[in-house]
């Protein structure tokens, strides 16, 4: 590389954001995913063995998917390609293909191949990869915080090995920071900085387990916060200087935005946290009930959506057992449409708690699952005669409404069939108490 060249490639590095400058190069300095990648795990085995198989790393955002393929690549021997599952295509797969073929077949090198946001590949860059992978051509690393079982088709997903990254705790990412301090050549490490007490830890618990979120919100607030006179009694962390930057617990929460609220209203995340909703409704837990509901609106989920659930739950799992939840839901649904969000949140929190108390009964749900069943596995009779209307003089004269028993105006019970024959006798609806 030219002087030139050369010095591009540092500016660049000076600019890239904090989260990429202190990439650890190693798994000594890979902090967090100790049960996957520490002392006697498999995987570091495998890492340090040069034996790496076809994986993918799935977890939520910030939890080291990425860093982790870089630092296998930095430890392997084998030619290590990333690329992103939004920018490459078919075409660009199968020069990688070729080109890996003639590595192992000149200098008997494997090649992996990275592919960050995997759940992004279309069915047609799936197809073009998967023989390779299967015959050994490349080793495949897929990074994605979405279910593979969902966005990886079964072909390709069994020919990898799936390991699941949790969430950092807070203890991590705050020993995470604490490097970044400290870090002269890449971090903050050459600034004068001071942190009130408590500071780092109120950044690692809003960055709710992500890694990226906790060094962005460190450096902007660094970024924005001018130099001032030092006061004594504080010792700053790096260089000591007449004047520091001061990082408060107020300056960070100016810094910081909603974030860590990790909420994907298309992904699995979603329908984890509805799910967590309606159980907790189920259960008659109305502060749980209350508590998922206030994730998915203030992470911006879409009031209506959550108004349909609520009502849906409001037949599903209410019914019968008080015909009042129903058009409270339905009433809640209204609001919000007329209202939308900010102001239409109490109202679907009223709706929440009032569900969550309500008592239970699901005759109705059950009833009609075996009515469809029933529509579905049987034959379509005719209605029986008797049931039919008979507006004009051919439907009399053909025996349409004959013999029907009209109830208010008869004396006493009325015994008469509504099902079609084959269906006679047949309960829906459990009785009554």
């Amino acid at each position: 590389m030219d002087l030139l060249g050369y010095k591009a490639r540092q500016q660049l590095k000076r600019e890239a954001p904090l989260a990429d400058r202190i990439r650890p190069a190693s798994l000594e300095g890979f902090v967090g995913q100790e049960d996957l990648v520490g002392e006697g795990s498999a995987l570091r085995h495998l890492i340090e063995a040069d034996e790496v198989p076809s994986m993918i790393f799935w977890g939520p955002p910030g939890t080291g998917k990425t860093t982790l393929a870089r630092i296998i690549a930095k430890m392997t021997a084998s030619r290590f390609i990333q690329l992103s599952a939004v920018t490459c295509g078919v075409a660009d797969l199968r020069k990688i293909v070729a080109e890996a073929k003639e590595t192992l077949g000149l200098h008997g090198a494997r090649t992996i191949v990275f592919i960050d946001e995997i759940h992004r590949w279309n069915k047609a860059q799936q197809d073009a990869f998967l023989p390779h992978v299967e015959d050994g051509t490349v080793i495949l690393i897929g990074a994605t915080t979405e279910n593979p079982s969902f966005e990886v088709n079964a072909a390709l997903l069994s020919r990898c090995k799936v390991f699941v990254l949790e969430k950092l705790s807070v203890a991590a990412i705050v020993r995470l920071l604490e490097r970044a301090l400290r870090d002269r050549e890449s971090g903050l490490g050459g600034k004068a900085i001071r942190t009130d007490d408590g500071v780092l830890q109120a950044i690692a618990e809003m960055a709710d387990g992500d890694a990226r979120t906790a060094l962005s919100v460190l450096e902007m607030a660094v970024k924005s916060t001018p130099p001032r006179q030092s006061r004594r009694g504080r010792q700053p962390v790096g260089d000591e200087a007449e004047k520091v930057i001061h990082l408060s617990r107020e300056v960070i929460s100016r810094v910081a935005r909603r974030s860590h609220l990790l909420y994907d209203r298309s992904g699995e995340e979603h329908f984890n946290i509805i799910s967590a909703l309606h159980k907790s409704l189920r259960g008659s837990d109305p502060d749980a009930a209350l508590y998922w509901l206030g994730r998915m609106l203030e992470a911006g989920e879409d009031p209506l959506y959550v108004a349909r659930r609520l009502v849906r739950f409001a037949s599903e799992d209410i019914g019968l057992a008080d015909p009042q939840a129903l058009p409270l839901a339905v009433a809640a649904f209204e609001a919000a449409h007329k209202l939308g969000m900010p102001e239409c949140d109490v109202c679907l929190a009223q709706a929440t708690a009032y569900l969550a108390r309500a008592p239970k009964s699901t005759a109705v749900y059950r009833a009609y699952g075996q009515v469809k069943e029933d529509v579905a596995n049987t034959v379509n009779e005719p209605v029986p005669l008797h049931l039919r209307n008979a507006p004009t003089r051919l439907m009399k004269d053909l025996g349409y409404g004959k013999d029907y028993i009209y109830p208010p105006s008869a004396e006493g019970p009325v015994r008469q069939d509504y099902l079609p024959p084959s269906l006679r006798g047949r309960r829906y609806l459990e009785p009554e108490d």
